[in-house]
């Protein structure tokens, strides 16, 4: 197989969400005077929700709580508050009629995640959508990753790419032993993502094609 395999994150990378993931929390903290700062709620991005909630709730009832207000928030909002990035659809679909297999790896519940890959037009495209409910552990643990890979018939992970625009995403991609590629439109900066030591940089998804073209070259030597 020479086309490499291409996994990316969800929201902040294919999706522009980030106000209404911002916005989901205020409405579910609405009524408290203790709640995460936007800054801190932003960097938690790309890690499983309740996990953010925890830090913030007064046991595990709460967090059942705060998780309910979070979830009716972002349903009621989700279509008008999420969009594709520029170049995100054409690009899938590009990856996708080359014969790339294609898969997702998200913090987000399977199906919250199919919901905006069908609002942008792309779930077709996607052979694996691998939500925080496929497995025990998540990003920044390579599990999810190892389990996208599966699900495209046991891609080789020194054979595929993560895309992603948060640590998280890069680490988890770093520790499943794929390339990673750190997207620099989302809400983290290229300082913030440093420290991940992504393999490659993306400005744009216009810088997709020729990462994805080094790739398929280095794998056709191999």
């Amino acid at each position: 197989m020479t086309a490499p395999a291409i996994l990316f994150d969800l929201d902040g990378t294919l999706v522009d969400s980030i106000d209404l993931l911002v916005q989901s929390m205020e409405y579910a903290f609405a009524d408290r005077s203790r709640r995460p700062p936007v800054a801190d709620w932003v960097a938690g991005i790309g890690t499983p929700l309740d996990t953010m909630l925890r830090s913030w709730a007064a046991d595990e009832d709460d967090v059942r709580l705060l998780r309910g207000r979070y979830r009716e928030h972002q349903m009621a909002h989700h279509d008008a508050m999420t969009r594709a990035y520029p170049g995100a659809v054409e690009t899938v679909r590009a990856l996708h009629a080359a014969g790339h297999p294609l898969g997702v790896v998200t913090s987000k519940l399977e199906f919250g995640a199919r919901k905006s890959l069908k609002w942008i037009g792309v779930e077709d495209c996607f052979t694996a959508v691998v939500g925080i409910d496929a497995t025990a552990k998540h990003k920044p643990e390579p599990e999810p990753v190892w389990y996208a890979l599966d699900r495209l018939g046991g891609v080789p992970p020194q054979r595929a790419v993560f895309i992603g625009d948060s640590t998280h995403d890069m680490r988890a991609g770093r520790a499943a032993g794929v390339v990673t590629a750190a997207a620099l439109w989302g809400p983290f900066s290229r300082a913030q993502l440093e420290a991940a030591q992504p393999d490659h940089w993306l400005r744009s998804f216009d810088d997709v094609d020729a990462v994805v073209r080094t790739l398929a070259t280095r794998f056709a030597m191999t």
